[in-house]
């Protein structure tokens, strides 16, 4: 099994507080399933995920991060990002604006498709330590 349960646990707070979340992860992770798979499918179910195309623009990136429950409770305007037509361009326009609200996106790989790119609005605070779960948790 790729990482521990532990970490397992901490990545899953770190992403997302619903409280059915953890649980289907850890689940997938005890019994031998992907729990990259998992983790995807889970935080889909909790609504906290913006999942996008590499073709997709800035259109559909606004209207999917306004759906997120951390991005519509900062109430966040998002009209810029729809004004961007590359994606990676229109991230990081999202990123800035989000900034101010203290959250940032992060990029969940997607094990079943690479032209898929899943994103997750977190606190920033939270960021380095996501990242080096998931550096962790992947190798």
């Amino acid at each position: 099994m790729t990482g521990t349960i532990d970490d397992w646990t901490r990545l899953c707070n770190l992403l997302d507080d619903d409280p059915e979340f953890a649980p289907a992860v850890l689940d997938a992770v005890e019994a031998g399933d992907d729990p990259w798979d998992a983790l995807i499918d889970a935080l889909d179910d909790a609504g906290a995920l913006a999942y996008l195309d590499r073709s997709d623009t800035g259109v559909e990136l606004a209207d999917a991060l306004a759906g997120l429950p951390r991005v519509f409770r900062a109430d966040v305007d998002l009209d810029a990002v729809g004004d961007v037509d590359d994606l990676d361009d229109a991230i990081a326009k999202a990123d800035q604006l989000l900034a101010s609200h203290l959250l940032h996106l992060v990029h969940i790989e997607d094990p079943e498709d690479e032209d898929a790119h899943p994103l997750v609005a977190v606190s920033t605070a939270n960021v380095d330590e996501i990242g080096t779960l998931i550096a962790k948790l992947t190798t």
